[in-house]
């Protein structure tokens, strides 16, 4: 079947909280008009806890297509408005890792980005969902929620993924391993781990995390990094960033529709960069949930 090609008028709201929002919220307004995009609304928007609130009122008033610029956390927290809409939901990568927009093949510089909403295509795509929560990317259990609620923003604005580093050094000199009970509903695992990926794309933290986690393929990948030592999750972390020949050596894929996680001790949930969940969660996909905006490289 033949998808309708990308809306021609959109609403465009950015986090201007975000690393590059509030500097590029008018040179973007001036690019997309440029590009042909006509703007029905624009909002820079300061507190992104209002992110959900200003993209639900611009769904709800019939923009064809919304335009979200900011990093996955924006993304994510502001996707479940468009669940089941006719509109499109297309972005402007303009956070730190940026990982759905590499899963996506969304080009993170602000003119590629652009030309993408203005030349792209639609392509409908899966979701995952947590405790009945959507997001758009992955989810992590161990450090990375650790680092996300700490790390000053700062730190994070000015330094980017360099940040991040810095303060994962800092934050695993205390972190231990727990045990991860995996349940898909006829089998039930329990094992030591560091840390447990939950992966609806295969980027997370702007590294590619896994080659069998996809937005379409109807499934969660559920990753762990088993074992006890806090070196192994390091070496993991290095092996998938460098892309070596051994970087699946320490960690076990489960595949399906739907799991139940449970930990212990309990763990919080860090979701597309946000820490918005506690341990035990249901995890689930969303099957063909949104459709967005992607180069017309990609598979509809």
């Amino acid at each position: 079947m033949m998808l309708k090609p990308l809306p021609r008028e959109a609403a465009l709201i950015v986090n201007a909280h975000s690393r590059k929002g509030q500097a590029l919220f008018q040179e973007a307004k001036v690019k997309l008009e440029a590009a042909g995009v006509t703007l029905i609304s624009a909002h820079p928007v300061v507190d992104p806890g209002t992110l959900s609130e200003v993209v639900k009122a611009a769904v709800s008033s019939g923009a064809p297509m919304v335009i979200i610029g900011g990093g996955d956390g924006s993304l994510s927290g502001t996707v479940d408005e468009l669940v089941d809409k006719n509109c499109v939901f297309a972005m402007l990568p303009l956070g730190t890792a940026n990982s759905f927009a590499r899963t996506l093949g969304v080009p993170l510089n602000l003119d590629g980005a652009i030309d993408v909403i203005a030349n792209g295509k639609r392509r409908r795509i899966d979701l995952g969902m947590i405790q009945g929560d959507y997001f758009v990317n992955a989810a992590s259990i161990g450090l990375s929620p650790l680092i996300g609620d700490s790390i000053p923003h700062k730190l994070k604005r000015y330094l980017g993924r360099s940040g991040y580093l810095i303060w994962a050094v800092k934050c695993s000199i205390n972190f231990r391993a727990f045990r991860l009970i995996i349940d898909d509903g006829t089998l039930e695992r329990r094992l030591w781990v560091t840390e447990v990926r939950i992966l609806n794309g295969a980027y997370h933290g702007g590294v590619e995390l896994s080659h069998r986690a996809d937005v379409d393929t109807g499934e969660i990948v559920i990753q762990a990094v088993v074992g006890r030592s806090r070196f192994d999750l390091a070496c993991d972390w290095y092996a998938k960033f460098f892309k070596l020949r051994d970087r699946n050596a320490r960690t076990e894929e489960f595949r399906g529709a739907s799991f139940k996680l449970d930990t212990v001790p309990r763990h919080r949930i860090s979701i597309d960069g946000e820490v918005l969940a506690r341990t035990p969660v249901q995890v689930k996909v969303a099957q063909k949930a949104i459709e967005v905006a992607v180069p017309d490289t990609q598979p509809t």
